[in-house]
Parts: structure tokens; C-alpha cells; sequence
């Protein structure tokens, strides 16, 4: 049975005059799991709240959306909310109360339903879900995995027929979002609901979908199962191929004779018979090359970045959130922290960037303490910070005046400030953007414009909180090659993030963060080399036979060498 029937949909936002939708022609089944993809801005979360009404976008739109066989806009607000829900990126905005067990009832109690099904939906959702243990917990002790996953339970409350989500991994550890992903798939096999979700990452939700559509400048160019669209995007020679899972990848980079692998599971029985037996098992040097180069010794580099001894907690009378950190970060190096969610990487980063201070210990930028230097010494010149929230940096109308608006205070003439916001707006491809305001972007694009409004600033010290959310792959490869370019420069790189295969393929140093510390770090490929579960998908697949390959791009070479 058709549940969506989309025909000849196109969709203008106000004062624009591209289309960000044209003429998409869809239907859902039933019960299907869809995965939507695509690079940022290529219309993907303005498709999804077009399947939801009261959410859609104000704008343009022709052509029809029909729900079960119905005008989707004769849809009265009380059915949209009981039939379709929507779990968004940030976990925080859907959340509306302070306690666990309230943010369940909530949407029942504004259906008005009878306390006795409240009270039996709410169990039965609690269980289902596991939050039994964390049931009467105030919502602000909650990690970004529980979070989520309570905004998931509180609208499969109101047992809906279909499930729309939008990146709603983007802001979880690997280990959340694969354990999300897998509730997911629970609810799609036992449950039977619709799930529509659009999703950057695509290593653990392409092996539970039916299908998988690829959308670009506003309209669907593949449409298949994961499979052949991964194929398809290949013989495409479509950049969208590189957001695929790195067994394909790998595969498509080595043979192409027999169906694409879509799991890791896959992806190594694959890689067994090509090696038919005669497994090449050896270390390559040329793998522990690359970005995994040993930090430079203090008789080379000098300390950008030092932590010693430093405790801290939010409140007077609260748990500490870091514990006894010491480390350092040199000049010119790519660093990364990794880890779960609430191990207190954010913090350590706003430490660095003065937005804190420590009760006990000390923070060092280029060799000075942060608790001693005031804002403007610290950011002039020296020092740039991208929040893990984007939308904390826009303060003006446009993109184009906030850009500008980072300048403000420069003794720069008007001629220069021109030619570097140019030059920002053309390496983020952010020209079409320019005249809109910053709440109005997609989720991606807000993390381009936030991210031009830091590079403006010219530091040389850069702390990035989550800079890939949001990004495709193709902006994520952009980004690195800026980052790497401002590594050679001199410029210090500290960055916070969930992206493994990021980390693992572009920083020089990662170091795992758990309960306040740090309690491993090294250069990017052996650390994760050493991991069984935190690592890559490439090197989950092939550490039986080459344990220190950690990239598909380390696979491929390794493949063709024995070939």
C-alpha cells in the first residue's frame, strides 16, 4: 500500500529564484526504510518536511503530495502529529520538559488521551526502548545518545505510521549512532512503521535500508537499493560515491565483477575470495605513512596548546567533568579528540579557548595562561573557536552581513575585506547563500557559513567543535585540504569529533576521551589500528589479514599490490 505518493513536486523559498526542489516524482510503500542522501543544500531536509505539513518551509510549491491516497494539506494538525513524526538533528530541540518519564506522556497528554493509556503507552515504550534505568532522570543529566533516543520514544508513543528523521545521527559518538540506527531497524522490522530519514553518514544505515535515493540540486538523480545505487553512483562517477560504506568503496576502487558489498560482513567475505587462500598477510610500510606521522619532538615544535593537571566542574558543588587532564598540541599539528558523548571533549576544548577556566591546574596557548589573558588578546589574531552549534555564531540578517560582520572591528580597508570574504564565500560555495538569512540553510550549509566566519579571522590556533556535522563528503574532502594547507602554514589545529574516518585519514594525532581524561592517544592510523570497535569500517573489514590498514584507500593500495 502507497503511504506517500509525491507527483511533480517543486518547491521555491521566498526571494529565490532557483528552485530547491524540481519536479521530484516518489512513492513509499508501507513499511519501506528509504535513506535520502546527498550533498548539503541538494534539498534533502526540504523534501523531508514537505512529507509533514505543519513543518514544511514557507515558499512556492506545485504539484501534488498525497498520504494514503489523501491530500497530505487536508491532513488536520492532530493527524499529522498522531500519524507522522519527526525526530530532528539536534536531540535538544525536540525536547519540551525536564523530566524522562514527562517527555514520554507529553505528546499523549496534548492528544488527550485518558490517563490510563498514557500510563500504559508510556510503559510499554519505556521497555521497548530500554530507558527503564534512566526513567525518572532529569533530562539535562542525559547524554546526546539518550537524548535522541528519548525524542524517538516520546513520538513512538503516539504509535505513528510513519517516521520521518533528519540527520539524526549528526550530533552522536559512532557507538550511539550505531546502537540508534539498530533501534531503528527495530522499529521498522517489528514495528512495521515507514521510516524516511536523510543521513550523511552512511556506513550504518545503508545496510538496514530498502532503499536508497540520491538527491542533487534539487532533484533525485538514483533512486535503488543501496546496492545498485551504490553501483550507479560509481558508473556516475559522481562525487556522492565517496559518502558510500568503505566496502563498496573498496570494492568499486579493486574489481567489479560480482555484486557491490554493502556491510562489513560482506566487505570481508568479499576481500577472503579475492585473495582465494593465499592471504597476503604483512604490514606495507607505505600505510603507517601518510597522516599517521609521530608527533614532532619539543626540540622541533614548540607547545601550542598545553594542559597540566587541570580539574573542572560546572558547579561548586558538582561531579567533576575533567579530571587530572595534562597534554599538549604542537605547533602546526592536526589534533583530534575523539570519544563518546559526555566525556567531556567539549569542555576540554572550551578550556583551550578561555571560555572557561579551570579550578585547579593551568591552560597554556603559546606558552601563555589563558586565565590571565583577556577575550581580545586571546582572539586577535591568535585564536578562532567553531562551536558545536553553528547557529551561536549568526547575529545578523544575512549571511553576507555576518561575514562581514566578523571584520567589523579589523583596521583592514573596505577593498580587503571584500576580497577576503570572496575568497571564503568561493572555497565554501557559498555565493548562492549570500542574501538568506542564517536560520534559513540547511544544517550543512550552516555549518559552511559559520565555518567562513571563523577562517575570516585568520588564527593560529583553530578549535573546532564538530566541523564535518552536517557536511558531505565532498565538502568534508574541501575542508581537509584547507586544513591541511593551514597545517603547513603553522597553523594549530584542535578539533573535537565523531567522524572516524575523518580523523583517521587526515589528523595527525588523535586521542581517545573518556570520563574527563584522556587515557590513549598517538598517530592517527596506529591509534586506530589499536582499537577493535572504535575505528574505522575499512579496518574492521580487513584487520584479519592487514591490521594497520585503517583507510579504504590503505585496502585498495594493499589490493592492487597483491593483484
Amino acid at each position: 500500500m502507497e503511504i506517500y505518493h509525491i507527483q511533480n513536486v517543486s518547491f521555491t523559498f521566498p526571494l529565490q529564484e532557483r528552485e530547491a526542489l524540481h519536479s521530484i516524482h516518489l512513492t513509499v510503500q508501507s513499511g519501506e526504510f528509504v535513506t535520502i542522501g546527498g550533498k548539503s543544500g541538494s534539498g534533502k531536509s526540504t523534501l523531508l518536511r514537505q512529507l509533514k505539513p505543519i513543518l514544511t518551509p514557507h515558499g512556492k510549491r506545485e504539484g501534488s503530495i498525497a498520504f494514503r491516497g489523501e491530500p497530505i494539506q487536508e491532513l488536520d494538525q492532530r493527524s499529522q502529529a498522531s500519524e507522522i513524526g519527526f525526530v530532528q538533528q539536534n536531540p535538544d530541540n525536540g525536547i519540551v520538559t525536564d523530566k524522562v518519564w514527562h517527555e514520554l506522556a507529553f505528546g499523549l497528554e496534548s492528544l488527550g488521551l485518558d490517563q490510563q493509556t498514557i500510563r500504559l503507552r508510556v510503559a510499554e515504550m519505556a521497555s521497548f526502548f530500554g530507558i527503564q534505568t534512566w526513567f525518572h532522570e532529569s533530562v539535562a543529566e542525559l547524554s546526546g545518545g539518550q537524548k535522541q533516543l528519548l525524542n524517538l520514544a516520546s513520538i513512538m508513543a503516539m504509535h505513528p505510521s510513519v517516521l520521518l528523521l533528519d540527520e539524526p545521527t549528526s550530533q552522536l559518538d559512532p557507538i550511539a549512532a550505531a546502537d540508534f540506527i539498530e533501534t531503528l531497524r527495530k522499529i521498522n522490522q517489528e514495528l512495521g512503521t515507514t521510516i524516511i530519514m536523510t543521513e550523511h553518514r552512511l556506513e550504518e544505515v545503508l545496510p538496514v535500508s530498502d532503499r536508497f535515493i540520491v538527491m542533487d540540486d534539487g532533484r533525485i538523480i538514483v533512486d535503488e537499493h543501496p546496492r545498485k545505487a551504490g553501483e550507479a553512483l560509481w558508473q556516475m562517477n559522481h562525487p556522492m560515491f565517496t559518502a558510500m560504506p568503505s566496502p563498496m568503496q573498496i570494492y568499486a576502487g579493486v574489481a567489479s565483477d560480482s555484486s557491490y558489498p554493502v556491510t562489513v560482513k560482506e566487505g570481508r567475505q568479499w576481500l577472503d575470495s579475492y585473495n582465494k587462500g593465499n592471504l597476503l598477510i604483512h604490514e606495507a610500510a607505505s600505510i603507517t605513512g601518510g597522516s599517521a606521522v609521530p608527533a614532532p619532538s619539543s626540540s622541533v615544535k614548540q607547545s601550542a596548546i598545553r594542559f597540566k593537571d587541570v580539574w573542572f566542574k560546572y558547579e561548586k558543588n558538582g561531579p567533576d567533568i575533567i579530571k587530572d587532564l595534562s597534554f599538549e598540541v604542537k605547533e602546526g599539528q592536526f589534533y583530534c579528540l575523539v570519544g563518546g558523548n559526555g566525556t567531556g571533549k567539549t569542555t576540554a576544548l572550551s578550556l583551550a579557548g578561555g571560555l572557561y577556566r579551570p579550578y585547579r591546574g593551568k591552560v597554556y596557548t603559546g606558552g601563555e595562561n589563558v586565565a590571565s589573558m583577556k577575550s581580545k588578546e586571546l582572539y586577535r589574531n591568535k585564536l578562532a573557536y567553531l562551536p558545536q552549534n553553528p547557529q551561536h555564531l549568526f547575529v545578523k540578517k544575512t549571511v553576507e552581513q555576518d561575514l562581514y560582520e566578523m571584520l567589523s572591528d579589523s583596521a583592514m580597508k573596505k577593498e580587503e575585506k571584500a576580497s577576503r570574504v570572496q575568497a571564503v564565500c568561493e572555497f565554501l560555495e557559498l555565493q548562492p547563500l549570500l542574501a538568506m538569512h542564517p536560520y534559513d540553510l540547511s544544517g550543512g550549509e550552516q555549518q559552511r557559513a559559520a565555518l567562513a566566519k571563523v577562517l575570516l579571522l585568520e588564527p593560529r590556533i583553530l578549535l573546532l567543535d564538530e566541523p564535518t556535522k552536517g557536511l558531505d563528503s565532498f565538502f568534508k574532502a574541501k575542508l581537509a585540504s584547507y586544513l591541511k594547507q593551514l597545517n603547513a602554514t603553522g597553523v594549530t589545529i584542535l578539533m573535537v569529533s565523531h567522524d572516524i574516518e575523518f580523523c583517521a585519514k587526515y589528523a595527525d594525532v588523535c586521542a581517545m576521551f573518556f570520563d574527563g581524561g584522556i587515557t590513549s592517544s598517538g598517530p592517527a592510523k596506529s591509534f586506530f589500528a589499536g582499537n577493535s570497535f572504535y575505528t574505522t569500517s575499512a579496518n574492521r573489514m580487513v584487520r584479519h589479514v592487514w591490521r594497520h590498514a585503517v583507510t579504504a584507500e590503505d585496502v585498495i593500495k594493499l589490493c592492487r599490490n597483491k593483484g
